[in-house]
């Protein structure tokens, strides 16, 4: 790929720009009239299909148009495709998994016949995006085939991730690639996935008519619930006083999610204004809604043309603004198909390794079920002491303390556990010298580049402040986290610039603006409520915290979701350790009596003995 600003003529091995500067479709498509047919229906289809998120394109850099237009043609077909009322729910599924599957083998192929899926192939390959995100969106389009129910609103949140969320990451990746990245701070990103879900209930509000009409009611019960008899009457196609106040109580929460102007702090100017342009159409899209009354069950509303016009033509004035000053990363020639990403899951199954056996053949012990930890927690000590006993720098210490770790995810995986998570930097350890600092940090970041880990069965998340770290890290872990998300082995939390405190605190703030912003009573805070304000509210409570290095505490790791793990404390240094260690302290939790305050009822069944290692 080259960089250039887009104001100026690329040099030899850029692609062309367009008279005037500014990078279009022909730049990218050169003399392929096919290609250049399939992007102009792509941007047809969008704008057809959902006017507002055209615009938003429109506030994009140019060369990164046709890529949008690509990526949100395609969820549009599919969309299409799942609510097409000729056909019984059993044929639409058929529909969308054959596009889906279509897809893939066009991207092996490198082309297609089909105009969108051939605009999107072209964009996958151009600007190296990985379409294997994509699987649980198109998995969840061809679900939706079959009507949808939400018994509440964790429930309805889930399927807005599976739904939205990832074609949206596509388009961050898009900026990344284009050398201008969409990166939230890490401590905005609980605002940028509520600002989705305000986008996806503005979106229903307004098509509420429409999906009714088709049998369709996407709003959770625990919403209809507060209103009674509107579930009925908006089923029956009748407005009533029931209905409405469901209706404006539902636009009120709306607004609230779609109104997050903190979110876009420290992003680039023209990112922010295409966040920004994005809430504000959201919000008119609202003030649609509440002025529409009877009138949303017979069409959809839309905002007037002043209030669009008021909104666009400063934002416009604004991005071109910023992208004239942007140097961008244009992409060069396309990349082969052979390596193109796969959005079905056999693709990425396929490459997805076993963990490597030990050096010395040893296998784990058989522990039932209801006798495993779900989530094992490892506070990684030693390094620096094991550094020194050998007369080395501390920071070889935190280099070999790697190959134990990744002892540890292979162990889990072997043993059949479903959460580990390895404290890796603390908030303190900033305290320590700037030499090993570095070398943890380097450790850590190789680890995700080229670790062994990528390519096994394991999902990969990170916690702790994005404060301090360097950049290229904070991307890196962002990276993981979305290439992984959608496997199913191990889930592998590391602790990156993490305190058990600083963690708590956060989590108190935001459930303190949650109540202020009225997303919750709080009268009625419980201790789900808090929990779901953690930065991974989905993480299961300690069932066994293990630490090494022959120290026995737990130094602020974890605190709320360890308040009742089993404690293993065991003197080797870090770097000493392998997997049969961690089958040791697995075998020795399902040894003990978890009573959590009740009595003792049966004694647990004792499960063969892990070998001690050799000396």
């Amino acid at each position: 790929m080259h960089t250039t600003p887009q104001s100026t003529t690329a040099d030899s091995g850029a692609t062309p720009l367009a008279r005037r500067g500014r990078l279009t479709a022909r730049s990218l498509t050169g003399d392929d009239p096919a290609l250049r047919a399939a992007y102009r229906l792509c941007r047809h289809t969008t704008r057809a299909h959902d006017p507002a998120i055209h615009t938003l394109i429109q506030l994009m850099p140019a060369v990164l148009r046709p890529a949008g237009w690509a990526l949100w043609a395609a969820a549009s077909v599919l969309d299409d495709l799942a609510d097409q009322q000729d056909a019984e729910p059993a044929e639409r599924a058929a529909r969308v998994e054959a596009w889906t599957q279509a897809l893939r083998r066009d991207l092996a192929a490198g082309t297609s016949t089909d105009p969108v899926r051939h605009a999107l192939v072209d964009t996958a390959l151009r600007w190296r995006l990985d379409l294997s995100s994509l699987q649980g969106a198109m998995t969840s389009a061809r679900d939706d085939t079959r009507g949808r129910h939400f018994p509440d609103w964790a429930a309805w949140r889930s399927w807005c991730g599976e739904e939205i969320a990832p074609w949206v990451d596509q388009v961050r990746h898009l900026f990344e690639q284009a050398g201008a990245p969409m990166t939230l701070r890490l401590d905005r990103q609980g605002d940028f996935e509520r600002f989705i879900d305000g986008a996806q209930l503005t979106d229903i509000l307004t098509d509420l008519g429409s999906d009714l009409r088709q049998g369709l009611l996407l709003l959770p019960q625990e919403a209809l619930d507060t209103c009674p008899g509107a579930e009925d009457d908006l089923r029956q196609g009748c407005w009533s006083p029931a209905t409405a106040a469901l209706v404006g109580e539902l636009t009120a929460l709306a607004r609230r999610w779609v109104s997050r102007p903190a979110m876009t702090r420290g992003l680039h100017p023209g990112a922010a204004t295409v966040l920004d342009t994005a809430a504000r159409l959201l919000s008119a899209q609202l003030d649609a809604v509440d002025a529409a009354g009877p009138a949303l069950l017979e069409r959809a509303p839309r905002p007037s043309l002043l209030s669009r016009t008021r909104i666009l033509v400063p934002a416009r004035v604004r991005s071109n603004l910023a992208w004239s000053l942007t140097p961008l990363t244009v992409p060069g020639p396309r990349r082969p198909a052979a390596v193109a990403s796969d959005p079905s899951p056999s693709a990425e199954d396929t490459a997805l390794r076993r963990p490597p056996l030990h050096p010395d053949g040893a296998r784990p012990p058989r522990i039932a079920a209801d006798q495993m930890p779900s989530h094992v927690a490892v506070i990684m000590d030693g390094n620096g002491r094991w550094a020194q006993q050998r007369g080395l720098p501390r920071s070889e210490g935190h280099r070999a303390g790697t190959a134990a770790a990744h002892e540890m995810v292979y162990g889990a995986l072997e043993i059949g556990l479903r959460h580990l998570t390895l404290y890796a930097f603390s908030t303190e350890n900033w305290k320590r010298g700037t030499g090993e600092v570095t070398a943890i940090l380097e450790a850590v970041l190789h680890d995700l580049d080229e670790g062994p880990v990528r390519d096994l069965d394991v999902r990969q998340r990170w916690s702790g402040r994005p404060d301090r770290l360097p950049e290229e890290l904070v991307q890196a872990m962002l990276r993981e986290e979305r290439r992984t998300r959608d496997r199913t082995g191990l889930t592998l939390t590391v602790c990156i610039n993490y305190g058990g405190r600083d963690e708590i605190t956060r989590a108190a703030a935001a459930l303190a603006r949650a109540a202020q912003a009225g997303d919750v009573d709080p009268h009625l805070i419980g201790e789900d409520d808090f929990a779901h304000h953690l930065p991974h509210p989905d993480m299961p409570d300690v069932d066994l915290l293990w630490r090494t290095g022959n120290e026995q505490r737990t130094s602020n790791f974890l605190p709320w979701q360890a308040t009742y793990a089993e404690l293993h404390f065991t003197p080797d240094f870090w770097p000493d350790v392998d997997r049969r260690d961690l089958w040791r302290a697995v075998t020795e939790y399902s040894r003990r009596q978890r009573r959590h305050g009740a009595a003792p009822l049966v004694p647990p069944r004792t499960p063969p003995a892990v070998p001690p290692r050799p000396i």
